[in-house]
């Protein structure tokens, strides 16, 4: 009896001893889908200053490390932290700070919405976006500002459409701007019995911006702060902020600076002479959660005001193929400059007339830095013609696949039947270079990451619709989809070497999910019952 008690003691001495290393937290019971090279998928973590030190079965990983704080995953799954590509945090917070019309299925919701915020807030010019005409019964064509001017004869309203290419403001608003010239560069001021309508498309939005109210910085971070709590209920760790001027920067500096924003952010910037004076200054930059090196274009406008830029007509709008934003000369030169700073460029261009004109800049681009990562955001609607100017000039496609299944209303109508082919072409973009990044392009679209996964892979909304899928033969695979919510989204931020995988020496940034990822052709919700970036909790349902 003595001789056992004796050897147990040992053995609990021994196994102490060979616990020689100490981390700050393992991570045990569990299915870590790694998405490594090899898709690998482990039990255990160990994570030491923010990093994972060694993954393996739980018995290795528990007996070899000391630690002091540790998180049972009760078998769940964890993956890689997503990352949403292409997103709009500062467009958000300025929705959730004015009237939000997301969903309004008629133009006099509209109305009882602007009456029930200016209640409470008591704005002196009111702001709202999210509107969406293809919502309304019966509605299709950009509405006129007859029932606004009606309904609100004296407080100037602007009103966002959901794709924040075009506005729909009252005749209080057109008061505040005194003589302008309708005719401006890559917009549009549609007239209506001899004066403006109340649309304002694209580049005639810079005639707005001026008399637009300005929120407070406190009000923004605020808001800013509840949109990182909403990414990270869903898991979403990272975002490529798609275009930023630059008191947008600062904002974000402080509140990185701060540590009140956690969140990974990949930020564009606005090609502003400020913002091209910061990168002359600081090239390429890091400031602990905040990377900037890249620039944003904005080549055309959005489908669904009918600015994208089209090779051939409108089917519904004879005689007109869009709106050109930037001109192929200024692109060139922004291209010119990025290289010189050592940044990318991210290029908006979602009509087959913009993506030639983004292609056809790349292909001077490549020789002279084949490793340059520009990417064309969005590419919907491509010229089979070009589709392969992407393997040929190294360009990534940057695209959000909740855009299809929404689109899938009207697109047709737009395009007609024959460029359809090349449209919503994410496995044929992704067969390119081999990979694809993915986001979503809210507050446009949601948030929610499943809502992407479902789309991309089975090419439906999530009520299921269409039945059968908007063109099914571009669907991606579970596997692709969550690559490109991973790693290729990191590679598309040159952050592939710290982000996007689960593997030692990588940050430890990842989501515990609730609920196993749903494979199956039903959409079915989830949600993150922990999230974790750089080895801290930066959500947990417990």
């Amino acid at each position: 009896m003595r001789v056992s008690v004796f050897l147990l003691l040992s053995f609990v001495l021994l196994q102490s001893c060979m616990k020689s290393e100490s981390v700050d937290l393992v991570v045990f019971n569990a299915r870590v889908y790694s998405l490594d090279e090899s898709n690998t998928v482990h039990q255990a973590m160990a994570i030491r200053d923010g990093k994972i030190i060694e993954m393996g079965p739980d018995r290795q990983i528990l007996n070899k490390y000391q630690y002091d704080r540790s998180i049972d995953a009760e078998g769940k799954e964890i993956y890689p932290g997503f990352i949403d590509a292409h997103g709009h945090l500062m467009s958000y917070a300025e929705l959730l700070l004015g009237v939000n019309l997301i969903g309004c299925t008629s133009y006099e919701e509209i109305l009882e919405r602007i009456s029930s915020y200016q209640e409470s807030s008591n704005r002196k010019v009111i702001m709202g976006s999210g509107w969406d005409q293809s919502l309304w019964a019966g509605e299709g064509e950009l509405p006129n500002n007859s029932l606004l001017s009606k309904r609100f004869p004296n407080i100037p309203i602007c009103l966002y459409r959901i794709d924040g290419h075009s506005a729909l403001v009252n005749d209080a608003f057109i008061r505040l701007l005194g003589e302008f010239d309708p005719k401006i560069k890559g917009g549009e001021v549609p007239f209506l019995n001899g004066r403006p309508s109340g649309m304002f498309i694209d580049g005639a939005l810079s005639i707005l911006e001026p008399h637009l109210p300005e929120f407070s910085s406190e009000e923004m971070k605020t808001q800013l702060k509840e949109i990182q709590k909403e990414l990270f209920q869903y898991g979403v760790t990272g975002v490529h902020e798609a275009g930023i001027d630059f008191d947008e920067l600062n904002l974000l500096q402080d509140l990185v600076g701060s540590g009140e924003l956690k969140l990974n952010i990949y930020a564009m910037l606005n090609p502003t002479k400020e913002n091209r004076l910061f990168a002359l200054d600081y090239g390429p930059y890091r400031y602990k959660n905040l990377s900037i090196r890249s620039f944003k274009a904005y080549v055309d406008g959005a489908l669904g005001s009918r600015g994208a830029l089209m090779k051939k007509d409108y089917s519904d709008k004879a005689g007109f193929k869009g709106l050109c934003l930037t001109s192929p000369e200024e692109l060139a030169e922004l291209a010119d400059f990025c290289l010189e700073t050592g940044y990318q460029l991210n290029s908006h261009g979602i009509g087959d007339s913009a993506i030639a004109i983004i292609l056809d800049m790349c292909s001077t681009v490549y020789p002279r830095r084949p490793d340059h990562r520009f990417r064309v955001e969005h590419a919907q609607i491509v010229d089979l013609n070009d589709i392969n100017k992407f393997a040929d000039y190294a360009v990534l496609p940057s695209v959000q696949p909740t855009h299809a299944t929404t689109d899938q209303r009207w697109a047709v109508s737009k395009l007609g039947i024959d460029r359809m082919e090349g449209a919503y072409a994410y496995k044929t973009l992704k067969e390119q270079l081999g990979m694809i990044a993915l986001g979503t392009d809210f507050p446009v679209e949601y948030v929610n990451p499943f809502y992407t996964i479902h789309s991309a892979v089975n090419r439906k909304n999530s009520k299921g619709i269409p039945k059968n899928g908007f063109l099914p033969s571009e669907s991606l695979t579970i596997d692709e989809t969550l690559k490109g919510m991973t790693f290729w989204a990191a590679f598309a931020a040159f952050q592939e070497g710290s982000l996007g995988t689960l593997e030692s020496g990588k940050q430890a940034t990842f989501v515990v999910l609730n609920s196993p990822l749903n494979k199956d052709s039903d959409f079915m919700d989830n949600f993150a019952w922990k999230t974790v970036i750089d080895g801290v909790i930066v959500h947990s349902l417990e």
